[in-house]
């Protein structure tokens, strides 16, 4: 899965643009990819040549098996916020 954080409009339009080229939109700014290694290589060189990495923000969530691997299954180009540390939080 990959989301993304934008801040500016041609450019958020030209990362959308981008990633239809690599998945499938579930939202504007959320895509569902199935890549290989040399496809995520790839979207990520591509993407990386669209985005300002000083103020956009690019997730690279494997959704693939977590178990035992915690906030290691993200990825992120720019900044992000902190993930969240231990378990399930019920509020």
């Amino acid at each position: 899965m990959v989301t993304y954080d934008i801040r500016n409009d041609a450019r958020r339009r030209r990362v959308h643009k981008t990633m239809k080229g690599f998945g499938y939109a579930l939202q504007y700014s959320v895509f569902l990819c199935d890549l290989d290694n040399v496809e995520k290589y790839d979207m990520l060189r591509a993407v990386g040549d669209v985005v300002h990495q000083q103020i956009d923000s690019v997730a690279i969530i494997d959704l693939g098996d977590a178990h035992g691997r915690g906030g290691t299954c993200f990825e992120f180009l720019g900044p992000h916020a902190p993930l969240p540390r231990g378990g399930p939080r019920i509020v």
